[in-house]
């Protein structure tokens, strides 16, 4: 009997979710939540045609009608219903699920740029220089690490500050760096991914109301993390010099900067090393910025993630450490950047007590912990940094890579902006005439030209700028060169077979 009753339920799942009608509303409700899913998420052309191979009962359609046809397809053809009843009460959830509207702090967010770079890369075969990510194993001391912790027991929560191991090792190595002894059991939180650490700050510091000043370029999180806190942005922009060829060139008017303060100013996000500009900023313009802040009485997050990745002796330097500037600095680093290990999502904020302990109230509530065994692994890899004289291996890689691909760029004509920090370049792409058949900003238009044509992936700057100053991004493409040199030698060749 049992066996009868599985062969028929397995070939007849109509009858077999009708006669458990608890089931059956579970999966409807499962169902619907795909759809509103699939609706608010959206889907690149490319992954509309692949969900039309996989689902040919769908007909032919636009990517615009893929919620409501899954929606449709799934309601109908998996979980058909017995009754009029049902059905009215399943097309009532549909018509409720259609006039739905997310949170007004997330409506306006869409999909990231790199969403789409991604899919058009891999739709048109291209060479990816487009997102920022390592596709070479990290250092085989740090998977190593990792191992031993995963062998060890590290397996269940950590501690929400951060791990002991972890804390203490990131202490010791950056006390020397602040000049000061850093107390790794109340300065110092463990998030996941600096990113966590962005939106930590946000959440534990910036109330309704507030203004954050934001210097563009910026990295994308930054205005998202502030709306959700109920803060508003306020913007102001790296300026190049006219033919500028080095990141030395871009540069903050510290005018512009005092006329973007006001009385409703709380925060200052600050990123150097710059992604994307590979700007590192002097001592003199962090003097001027540290002036700003105290003069207003303001805080400051400073995002030093490339800190270890700095060129031709450009030196690193911390706002932290400027007089005055530690009891109102949140500095964040990440072992994603420092050891090639992005999708371990391990990132840290140093803060004076009060700081830091207003990041780990909002954190508590995100993740509560960050992963223990991978805590453990960052923990013993900072520990062998100095003996292995790490750090300046890993800046002496990425020169050697900025220089490969800038080389390559320049050879066709893309005259690139020389970083002195961080593992991107910006190449001014105004002499290109490429087809610009959109109303979308040139820069986007200008990337998807050099993707589908040129066979090689880069990003549109104005992903990075707000409304009223994507201009300044249009005649500009944003390339990485954290890539194998066989990728950046692959990516080399096409850009000679295309522009030569």
């Amino acid at each position: 009997m049992a066996s009868a009753l599985k062969r028929t339920e397995t070939a007849n799942p109509t009858r077999f979710y009708t006669r458990h009608g608890h089931k059956l509303t579970f999966f409807r409700l499962v169902t619907l939540s795909f759809c509103h899913l699939v609706k608010y998420n959206g889907f690149p052309i490319a992954d509309a045609e692949l969900i039309q191979r996989v689902y040919p009962a769908l007909g032919p359609f636009q990517p615009d009608d893929i919620p409501h046809r899954l929606c449709y397809h799934f309601s109908s053809t998996l979980y058909p219903l017995s009754t009029d009843r049902s059905n009215a009460l399943l097309r009532k959830n549909i018509v409720s699920l259609a006039n739905f509207q997310p949170a007004e702090r997330v409506r306006s967010f869409g999909a990231t740029v790199f969403a789409e770079f991604t899919a058009l890369a891999i739709q048109h075969n291209a060479v990816n220089l487009g997102q920022g990510f390592p596709d070479f194993p990290a250092p085989d001391f740090v998977i190593e690490a990792a191992r031993t912790a995963l062998a060890s027991g590290y397996n269940q929560y950590a501690r929400s500050a951060g791990h002991p191991r972890a804390v203490k090792a990131i202490a010791a190595v950056y006390s020397p760096l602040f000049g000061r002894e850093l107390d790794p059991l109340n300065e110092i939180v463990i998030t996941t991914g600096a990113t966590e650490g962005i939106f930590a700050t946000m959440q534990g510091l910036v109330n309704p109301g507030d203004e954050v000043v934001l210097i563009e370029p910026f990295y994308d999180s930054y205005p998202a993390a502030v709306l959700m806190a109920g803060g508003t942005p306020v913007y102001v922009p790296l300026r190049p010099t006219p033919g500028a060829t080095s990141a030395a060139q871009w540069s903050l008017d510290m005018d512009e900067l005092a006329g973007a303060i006001t009385p409703r100013t709380r925060l200052l996000v600050i990123n150097t090393p710059n992604n994307p500009a590979g700007k590192v900023f002097t001592l003199a313009e962090l003097e001027q910025i540290a002036g700003l802040v105290q003069e207003h009485d303001l805080l400051v997050l400073s995002d030093e993630v490339y800190e270890w990745m700095t060129y031709d002796g450009t030196p690193h330097l911390r706002l932290a450490t400027l007089p005055g500037m530690w009891e109102r600095t949140i500095t964040l680093g990440s072992a994603g950047k420092t050891f090639s290990v992005t999708g371990w999502k391990i990132g840290w904020a140093i803060a004076p007590r009060q700081l830091a302990h207003a990041v780990l109230m909002a954190h508590q509530w995100i993740p509560f912990a960050v992963t223990t065994p991978l805590q453990e692994a960052v923990g013993a890899a900072f520990e062998q940094v100095e003996a292995r004289g790490y750090f300046a291996e890993l800046a002496a890689m990425y020169s050697a890579k900025r220089d490969k691909l800038a080389v390559a760029l320049a050879d066709v004509g893309l005259t690139p902006v020389i970083p002195q920090g961080s593992y991107f370049i910006l190449v001014d792409t105004a002499h290109l005439d490429a087809p610009t058949p959109t109303d979308d900003p040139r820069d986007v238009q200008i990337c998807r030209w050099l993707t589908r044509e040129i066979g090689v992936a880069a990003i549109p700057p104005s992903a990075f700028y707000s409304p009223q100053h994507k201009v300044l991004a249009a005649d500009v493409a944003r390339f990485c060169f954290c890539k194998t040199d066989a990728v950046l030698d692959a990516a080399a060749q096409r850009l000679r077979q295309n522009f030569g």
